[in-house]
């Protein structure tokens, strides 16, 4: 049957063009479920070697995976891609994927057959000497690989025979408002068919979704691939719900419905697009683990006048199809122009020629007729002299300014388009730079479009940067005309100008940039900032604006106690919990980072562009942000039964032939280190299992205090509370669940979430549940109880024995274990629950407190008394002699504590425990009654009764 459908493709291939429905069926039939198949047919059907051949030199995609979230606007992206290299030898697999490039990776894996290699984000290194240039790969620089918005990541492996090799990328984006929407893009370029290729995008915004689009797969490299001319339906597969807050939208084609989009497996980018509800005129302000986001895009207000100089590259250059598309836009912009502008048009190669010497015309029919005329007859010849072009330029904006009075009310631009180098006139690119922006003088905005390969795009980026424009740079083969008009259209319509926003000044510091020349239609303001004093109920907040009617002030009080609102966890669609808590966080490195690099690019000044690069580089090993002063070094997390050892582990590039190729973008989580063996794990009697029952163990005194807590559902109990002095707090929240039969208790408790805050040297925290694991240091990483796994960052630990218990260290100095308790068939009085074990508290300080944490370094006293006689110290070595007696006493901190003698089995039932056991809730036995050591919340690191603080 295999050798007839073989057949049968092979004459339609001889008699005409391949049935590639027929062939993509076989494809994901056959070829996907058994690739041995694929050699025997080889073998059977020599027509078709050479199609057999190529497939068997390369390894076979058998995954290829993208899924995110966006919570507002603030993207996570994580690819992942499988290759299968069925031959009988290691061959290349290549890893390659377009993100978008104002992305920041944030996390790069590769798993080798049975190695893994991850990304440790580190410093870059400054050059030295040749020696260092030889032996060390050259990264890339942050505008290599560009193409259209897009840079490419690539990573080659030797994959083993018979084995597959996985690789997983996460890179971070904030979302940018365009013409009234957001745009989330994804590369789905995986150059084969693919068996499983998926991809799913959630998005949560709390303002409320509108205007949520799919349009068509966009690829201008292969126009009409899986495209009708006027179609604007979603691709193939598509599938879209989402509520008044949620949305889900996933991508899952066959391979039949790959083959008919392109047989290569370049399908194109997945585009999604939406918007989002604005009810409040000063924006959307969001606050989180005192953190801000301000978002800012008024609508419904007059546009201002403009007035606008088009300058446009005339060079020899641009001949042919770049010309003609630059006056088809043009025409298209002239058209769109409001009868209150003011414009003119100035063409340049060797020579500058102005349209209107020495004027700025409004916008009448006949001006827009001869302007068309004008472009029209525009012939491509000489040079590029840029320089005069913006010096022309400036002139003519500044003179129409300085003679009309022009005020605030209008704002002035210059647009300018090129496709190549200085080569006429002044050439050196600091010089036209530096003229430009004395040229300029702040007066008014420049917006720089560069088109071709020959273009100097650092040029084109800077110029814009300097003079409060933007950039954009669009491929030749693109269809350009579309492109110039969409971003005249970001542009086309001002609204604002002179925008400033200002925060209560003992509320916030670190504010991103707060100042904005212009505010365009469909565009978005963003602003994010710490907050100083959490204590306060609310952020004040002003904004101060221009439009062409008046000058704007708006003024509000931001409710920061907004917990409920902004804390996603728990939201159905979001399980994965990637990035819930720290959004905002992250939101805010992201802005501040970027305009670091910005402000590095403008300065002149070497000493100020090191202190900013330095700065820029150290926020971005702190959020894992590959950068362009940051780089990916890929290390090895090797499974080894024997102790782990401290040092990471460098793969040789011989073994793997591994090629990692560094771009602008993102920092890497916490390392991996090689999996801990179980037996590593002290075990400790000081806990709190069970019930709960609490164990506290005092080996000076060579014997055991225990005591239950009949805490309620619910209840969040301080374990531990040591925030102020070693910045370690231990919450603990209980669960119910019914009593047994005929048994004294109402019902039972169990802790069904463990919370471990640190604050130092910085803050980080751990929520841990008998399922999954939240590690928060900065970069968020969700872990699962499933997998056996090591974390190591700076200066905490996470071990996972998979299914078994969880050994989290604080600075080598406090080591906490967490038992897993997990039922296949739990009874009713059964639920799935962790117990909390202390195997090291020498980190600790002697002020700790919490339900554990006040005995850990002080000692207790037994004493053995009869309720009416005098008390008589007991000796150590007598506690055995003490068993029979009915009632004992503690001397607790001068308070005396009646107790009898009990035994107690911990660790999962491994290990039996004598011990002195405290009734009634252990009463006089700690400090204050059990209600004093409920928190109000999981994060809560009040150290004192009535004091409540979070982290």
């Amino acid at each position: 049957m295999i050798l007839w459908l073989w057949l049968c493709w092979g004459f339609s291939t001889s008699a005409g063009q391949p049935d590639s429905e027929l062939m993509a069926r076989y494809l994901e039939e056959k070829l996907l479920a058994d690739y041995s198949i694929m050699e025997q047919v080889a073998r059977r059907v020599p027509r078709q070697a050479k199609f057999l051949q190529r497939l068997e030199t390369r390894p076979r995609m058998s995954e290829f995976t993208v899924k995110s979230t966006i919570i507002s606007r603030y993207a996570f992206t994580t690819v992942s891609c499988t290759m299968v290299n069925s031959g009988s030898e290691a061959r290349e697999g290549v890893f390659e994927m377009q993100i978008p490039a104002a992305a920041f990776i944030s996390n790069f894996t590769m798993i080798i057959g049975n190695k893994t290699y991850y990304g440790e984000v580190t410093g870059k290194e400054k050059k030295h000497s040749g020696d260092d240039k030889e032996r060390h790969k050259k990264p890339l620089s942050p505008t290599d690989g560009r193409e259209n918005g897009h840079e490419t990541f690539k990573a080659s492996v030797f994959i083993p025979r018979k084995m597959q090799a996985r690789f997983l990328l996460h890179y971070e984006e904030l979302l940018q408002r365009r013409l009234g929407k957001y745009e989330y893009t994804v590369s789905i370029r995986p150059q084969q068919l693919v068996g499983r290729l998926r991809v799913e995008v959630n998005i949560l915004e709390n303002s409320g979704i509108v205007s949520l689009e799919v349009p068509p797969l966009r690829n201008s490299k292969h126009k009409g691939n899986g495209k009708v001319e006027g179609d604007a339906s979603p691709p193939p597969s598509t599938v879209v719900g989402h509520t008044k807050t949620l949305a889900k939208v996933t991508f899952n084609p066959s391979v039949v419905e790959q083959t008919r989009i392109a047989r290569n497996g370049i399908l194109g980018d997945f585009i999604i697009r939406y918007d989002v509800n604005r009810e409040l005129s000063i924006g959307d302000v969001q606050i989180l683990n005192g953190y801000f986001v301000h978002y800012f895009a008024p609508t419904d207000l007059p546009p201002l006048p403009k007035n606008v100089v088009f300058v446009l590259d005339s060079s020899a250059s641009m001949v042919g199809t770049k010309l003609k598309q630059t006056k088809e836009a043009l025409f298209t912009i002239l058209q769109d122009l409001r009868p209150e502008d003011h414009f003119n048009i100035i063409g340049f190669s060797n020579r500058i020629k102005v349209w209107q010497q020495d004027q700025m015309v409004p916008v009448t029919p006949n001006n827009i007729r001869d302007a068309k005329k004008y472009i029209h007859n525009m012939s491509p010849t000489g040079g590029t002299n840029i320089n005069g072009a913006l010096q022309t330029a400036a002139k003519l904006l500044n003179d129409y300014i300085a003679q009309n009075d022009i005020d605030a009310r209008s704002v002035s631009l210059i647009i300018f388009l090129t496709d190549g180098r200085p080569t006429v006139g002044e050439t050196q690119s600091s010089r036209i730079l530096s003229n430009t922006k004395d040229a300029i003088r702040d007066k008014f905005c420049l917006f720089t479009i560069g088109i071709g390969n020959d273009v100097d795009h650092k040029l084109l980026e800077r110029m814009a940067l300097e003079n409060c424009g933007m950039t954009r740079h669009f491929q030749e083969d693109e269809d350009a005309a579309s492109h110039l008009k969409g971003f005249y259209d970001e542009i086309g319509t001002p609204l604002l100008s002179d925008i400033r926003v200002d925060y209560s000044e003992d509320n916030v510091e670190q504010v991103t940039q707060n100042f904005f020349p212009n505010y365009f239609n469909g565009s978005e303001i963003i602003i994010a900032g710490k907050l100083i004093n959490r204590t306060s109920d609310s952020l004040h907040v002003e904004v101060t604006a221009s439009n062409s009617k008046k000058y704007i002030l708006l003024k509000t009080d931001v409710a920061i106690d907004l917990p409920s609102r902004n804390d996603i966890r728990g939201v159905p669609g979001l399980e994965d919990g990637k990035g819930d808590n720290n959004y905002i966080e992250r939101a805010w490195s992201y802005l501040t980072i970027k305009e670091l690099l910005n402000s590095r690019l403008k300065s002149d000044d070497n000493q100020e562009k090191d202190y900013l690069m330095e700065k820029a580089k150290s926020m971005a090993l702190t959020y894992n942000f590959v950068t362009p002063f940051t780089v990916l070094k890929m290390r090895e997390a090797g499974l080894h039964s024997e102790p782990p050892q401290e040092e990471f582990i460098t793969p040789s590039t011989d073994g793997i032939g591994e090629k990692l190729q560094s771009l602008q973008g993102h920092k890497a989580p916490p390392g991996i280190r090689r999996q801990q063996d179980k037996q590593r794990i002290k075990i400790s009697k000081t806990s709190a299992d069970g019930d709960p029952h609490f164990v506290i163990d005092f080996p000076s005194s060579k014997f055991s205090v225990c005591f239950n807590i009949d805490g309620e559902p619910g209840d969040i109990l301080r374990l531990v509370s040591d925030h102020k002095e070693s910045g370690v707090t231990v919450n603990g929240q209980l669960i119910g669940a019914p009593a047994p039969p005929n048994g004294h208790k109402k019902h039972r408790t169990y802790f069904s979430t463990i919370t471990i805050l640190n604050n130092k040297p910085e803050r980080s925290y751990l929520e841990i549940t008998p399922k999954r694991i939240i590690l928060d240091d900065g970069e968020r990483l969700l872990l699962s109880c499933d997998r056996s796994a090591v974390v190591r960052s700076s200066s905490l630990e996470v071990s996972i024995s998979a299914n078994s218990n969880i050994t989290v260290t604080i600075r080598d100095t406090i080591s906490f274990v967490i038992l897993i308790h997990r039922y296949k068939k739990p009874a009713p009085y059964q639920r799935n629950h962790l117990g909390f074990y202390i195997s090291n508290s020498k980190g600790l300080s002697s002020n700790s407190h919490g339900l554990l944490g006040q005995f850990l370094n002080h000692e207790v006293k037994l004493l053995q008394e009869s309720l009416n006689t005098s008390h008589q110290l007991v000796g150590q070595n007598q506690t055995e002699a003490l068993k029979p007696n009915p009632t004992n006493t503690l001397k607790v901190k001068g308070r005396l504590v009646p107790v009898v003698w009990k035994q107690r089995r911990i660790y999962n039932g491994q290990q039996e425990v004598d011990c002195w056991f405290a009734k009634n809730n252990a009463d006089k036995l700690i400090d204050g009654s059990y209600k004093d050591y409920l928190a109000s919340h999981p994060f809560d690191t009040g150290t004192s009764f009535g004091t409540i603080n979070s982290l």
